[in-house]
């Protein structure tokens, strides 16, 4: 009896046969190695940016939490009217509902970046996604005394991905402009967020600053491994950044900005 493994036919039970099957084992195994490795590299990536958000998750958690605090003492008053204004109360409990929503989405928001999950692929609206991401990181904005703009087109069509992946890709992109513009000090520091479809058909992101910049030779060295030009970097944000771009379909590159700065921009497919 023959047995036909890839282009060629062995006899069954010779040693070419079980050298065959081992080589297949073995390259199986090293890519699971590999796909745990991404994982593992970008999950810590994910809690290193984070480390850098907390002065911009205490932010967004404590203004609903005043909100509600502010809602609460309100309904009090109403409550302690002669006769009580139960339409005031109702309406100030709402907005205590509200807020306690708003907190809770914060919170779950940034426990599954936190969480090292298996991709969960789904629709997303690219233009909701960063004005979630860019809620994320007010308090680093408002510290770096950062102007945010954002040019968003309506009626773009939804691309299909992981919405953690795509989310850390943002935020790690906004947070390297933010930290770019740290030492500029003689012109505004000017953040500006753009999405359209470009002449493909794909979905088209920027994010755009007025910051240090980049040297020529380094706008293709940035995405690789180790590459940093931060002291304190790590040299791995831009690279996983590339990688999830790429996982989705896309492609990811930079630019110089006009007459200073640097563009971040990256392209998505169309859902089919």
């Amino acid at each position: 009896m023959l047995v036909l493994l890839g282009c060629a036919t062995f006899e069954e039970g010779g040693d070419q046969v079980v050298s065959y099957i081992l080589d297949l084992t073995e390259r199986k195994r090293a890519e699971e190695a590999l796909h745990q490795a991404q994982a593992e590299l970008a999950h810590v990536t994910r809690v290193t940016t984070l480390n850098a958000l907390t002065a911009s998750i205490a932010h967004e958690v404590n203004q609903p939490l005043a909100a509600i605090v502010t809602n609460a003492n309100a309904g009090l008053r109403w409550l302690a009217r002669q006769p009580p204004d139960l339409a005031e109360v109702r309406e100030t409990l709402g907005r205590i509902v509200q807020d306690g929503h708003r907190a809770g989405a914060v919170i779950g928001g940034m426990r599954a970046l936190l969480k090292k999950t298996a991709a969960v692929t789904a629709r997303l609206d690219m233009n909701t996604l960063i004005e979630d991401t860019i809620a994320l990181i007010q308090g680093e904005v408002g510290r770096h005394h950062v102007l945010l703009r954002t040019e968003l087109a309506p009626d773009l069509p939804p691309v299909v991905g992981d919405r953690v992946q795509l989310q850390q890709v943002l935020l790690n992109l906004m947070m390297n402009s933010i930290e770019a513009m740290k030492e500029v000090a003689e012109r505004p520091r000017e953040l500006l967020i753009r999405s359209r479809l470009d002449a493909s058909g794909a979905v088209l992101v920027a994010v755009q600053d007025a910051g240090i910049g980049l040297e020529s030779q380094d706008l293709e060295r940035v995405f690789q491994t180790f590459f940093t030009t931060k002291a304190e970097g790590l040299g791995m944000g831009l690279a996983i950044c590339r990688l999830i771009v790429e996982a989705h379909g896309g492609r990811l590159w930079a630019n110089p900005n006009v007459p200073c700065g640097a563009v971040f921009q990256f392209t998505l497919p169309p859902q089919d």
